[in-house]
């Protein structure tokens, strides 16, 4: 069972009476049917419904821990705290040291990651580095398996503030939930989800050669249809317009990064693929 400490990665403990009512009203995920040991990803949106902070959030008890980039934590409990009013509420950064994550061998002692069990990976998640783990593996082996898995993460797949919570899966991950009342950015979405209008998704890519940088536009022809993310050598994922991806797909045009052909594909655990002109065209 694999073992890596993500030192990058930092918690918020959020607590009180009203900590449950709270996060369930503001962010994306379903707060109440969170069940214990069980790390759902969730995002902070713009009234305009594209993501300004994104993480994974658990129970811990009666309070709720987001695990989020060292980078975003303050400003994220800065918005937070600005929400809160005279809610019963406590906003508090966590004394972790970082966060620890083991995969493989499909027992769950931690917070279960539901975004990695989608994708049929059975992977935990623990603050800090806890009592009776070693840490065996190196960062590279996870992120080699978070860009298999077709799991993006912000700063290298998208960037925050530019992407809507449809592009990055949060609707196939568990982090985006249509059912409960309003939130801040809930209208768009929700838009977006019952006409259908979500265009951008996250894709697998693949070349015989090594993908250039991440940034470089993937192109059909000469027409862009996305832009490459996390790169692995030959490997990676990019964020891209599945219609414009089905026409060239339809049409025998020939996608490229840079110089390099490359072959997108949709993750499987998501259930979608490219759309025809024909799928375009039903109603």
């Amino acid at each position: 069972m694999p073992a890596v400490h993500l030192s990058s990665r930092q918690l918020i403990r959020v607590s009180g009476g009203d900590a449950r009512e709270f996060l369930h009203s503001l962010i994306t995920t379903d707060i109440e049917s969170l069940p214990e040991r069980t790390a759902r990803p969730g995002a902070l949106l713009t009234p305009q419904g594209k993501i300004l902070f994104d993480f994974m959030i658990s129970r811990d008890g009666d309070d709720f821990l987001i695990e989020t980039e060292s980078a975003q934590r303050d400003a994220l409990m800065r918005r937070l705290t600005m929400y809160k009013l005279r809610a019963a509420v406590t906003i508090a950064a966590d004394d972790a040291d970082g966060v620890t994550v083991t995969w493989g061998d499909g027992s769950v002692t931690g917070a279960a990651d539901a975004a990695f069990a989608k994708a049929g990976v059975t992977l935990s998640r623990y603050p800090g580095k806890p009592e009776g783990i070693a840490i065996d593996a190196s960062e590279a082996e996870y992120e080699t398996l978070r860009v298999t898995s077709g799991i993006p993460a912000s700063g290298f797949d998208y960037a925050l503030q530019d992407a809507f919570p449809h592009d990055v899966l949060l609707d196939k991950t568990d982090g985006l939930s249509f059912r409960k009342g309003c939130y801040v950015g809930q209208e768009v979405v929700s838009r977006m989800q019952h006409r259908g209008t979500a265009r951008r998704r996250v894709a697998l890519v693949t070349s015989e050669t090594a993908l250039p940088v991440s940034g470089t536009d993937i192109m059909a022809g000469s027409k862009p249809v996305g832009t490459l993310g996390s790169v692995l050598g030959n490997k990676g994922l990019a964020i891209v317009r599945i219609d414009r991806v089905g026409d060239a797909i339809a049409n025998g045009i020939p996608l490229t990064a840079g110089d390099v052909t490359v072959v997108l594909s949709l993750p499987e655990w998501t259930d979608l693929s490219f759309p025809t002109a024909t799928q375009e065209a039903e109603p």
